[in-house]
């Protein structure tokens, strides 16, 4: 394994749960060019045969940048093909900013909170 990998794995924690169905991705940390290959790798992972809900929490997520960008929409494009969906919950105030400019909250649900996202 390189730096680049270690590195990145340290700044970025995932863990899943499911929640009636749904399956809830819970980061914390930093999204960026050394760790989205784990966010991606964890989206891809949930998909599957049949339709697949997916919630990323983003309350411990704390940067992101245009390779999140480029992570979810693959994965919302990758959904969507397959009757799924994926909704967003729980962002900061400057990770929601990054995820606005890039038109992001126009193709996938952002909600305040993995609850709200859940009953939605």
């Amino acid at each position: 394994m390189s730096d680049e990998q270690i590195h990145g794995a340290e700044r970025l924690a995932i863990t899943s749960r499911s929640i009636g169905g749904v399956t809830v991705l819970a980061l914390s940390g930093e999204i960026d060019y050394d760790s989205a290959g784990r966010f991606a790798d964890a989206l891809v992972a949930v998909q599957g045969p049949g339709p697949q809900r997916i919630v990323v929490d983003f309350a411990g997520v704390t940067f992101m940048d245009s390779t999140g960008i480029t992570a979810l929409v693959s994965a919302y494009r990758a959904l969507q093909g397959a009757d799924g969906w994926i909704r967003i919950a729980a962002v900061s105030e400057a990770v929601l900013r990054v995820i606005q400019i890039a038109g992001v909250d126009t193709i996938i649900a952002c909600h305040p909170s993995v609850d709200g996202a859940l009953e939605a």
